[in-house]
């Protein structure tokens, strides 16, 4: 699985960070989801290997600009590009009021279908595999100023392999035989020999799971879609200084608050994203306080988020990023490349 960023600013952008947004495909896949659409979203997505022609659904996680006012700008380069693939939209009830009233006002008329549906369609008798076939999608309500939800993303169930060396050690010829055990049929030999598909079918890989989150001020709200994920991706808009000065109201989250709860609940990899624009490089209030507020609570592999940056979640659940960022763009150094302490 794979996770490219295009986006960490929380509210307004910065020389070097644009506001949210994030891509998550499988490994070498075409079709690709969307997780919410800042304004200059389509901008970052140029400066990757991604198309909105192969673009499968796109997530909002609530309706604060910072999060979706990119999308109907994307939509309409997406018509531009002569798209006819139905688009799946997955966000709070309001956001297919505010498109169509934005389609309304600017003439926009897109020559392909939306396929609108709210998180709570996500859940129950429709999961999220007819809507992604490899992946299972689920949501979770979080809490912010508006109605906000985490998005679950589980690899679906991969198909056992045969044990080939079990088969040769016991003088099972290969044949089409070896298919129909693959399927679970149980076969004859030639030699009378009944052999079962249980007896040869190795463990089914483990399903990878990535946890990305919209603003929340209660990281605990997670307690049961993160429990164990490969991959959560969360806010840290402040550290907790900083946050106690500011107050409840926007209802945002610390850097040292969602640390401490990824840990307790077994959170192997841990990406921290929509940071205030306040915490620079270089400045009075560097990125390394967010850094070093969460690592003193957390014990896996962290990461500060980085615009552009590639990371690929492997089949042992290590997140490891893959490149610095796509051909022509300067990447600052990420705290993926350093092992926690």
């Amino acid at each position: 699985m794979e996770i490219i960023v295009l986006g960490t600013s929380a509210g307004t952008p910065t020389r070097q960070r644009n506001m949210s947004g994030l891509a998550l495909r499988l490994r070498g896949a075409r079709q690709w989801v969307l997780i919410d659409c800042a304004e200059g979203t389509q901008h970052r997505i140029l400066r990757t290997p991604l198309s909105v022609m192969s673009l499968r659904a796109v997530f909002i996680t609530h309706l604060h600009g910072d999060h979706c006012y990119g999308l109907p700008g994307l939509l309409a380069s997406a018509a531009m590009a002569g798209r006819s693939d139905a688009l799946t939209v997955v966000g709070p009830p309001p956001l297919r009021g505010m498109i169509e009233a934005i389609m309304v006002a600017s003439q926009l008329s897109l020559p392909f279908p939306l396929v609108w549906l709210t998180p709570n369609d996500l859940a129950g008798d429709l999961p999220g595999a007819p809507l992604m076939p490899e992946l299972t999608v689920d949501a979770t309500a979080l809490s912010h100023g508006l109605p906000c939800w985490a998005y679950g993303f589980t690899e679906a169930a991969m198909a056992r392999q045969l044990n080939t060396e079990k088969l040769r050690a016991d003088a099972v010829p290969a044949s089409p035989l070896w298919g129909d055990l693959q399927k679970g049929r149980d076969v004859t030999l030639a030699d009378g020999r009944v052999i079962k598909a249980t007896d040869y079918l190795l463990p089914p890989p483990r399903a990878r799971r990535i946890v990305v989150a919209g603003d929340n001020d209660r990281p605990e709200l997670l307690a049961t879609a993160a429990h164990g994920a490969d991959v959560l991706v969360h806010e840290a808009t402040y550290t907790e200084d900083v946050l106690q000065k500011i107050g409840p109201g926007p209802q945002h989250t610390s850097a040292m608050r969602v640390a401490r709860f990824a840990e307790a609940a077994g959170v192997r990899n841990l990406v921290l994203t929509h940071f205030s624009p306040r915490y620079q490089d270089r400045g009075a209030l560097p990125m390394s306080l967010l850094e070093d507020e969460a690592r003193a609570q957390y014990n896996g592999n962290l990461i500060l988020a980085r615009d552009l940056d590639h990371y690929v979640l492997d089949r042992s659940g290590a997140l490891v990023r893959t490149e610095q960022a796509p051909t022509g763009v300067r990447a600052a150094p990420s705290t993926s490349d350093r092992q926690p302490g």
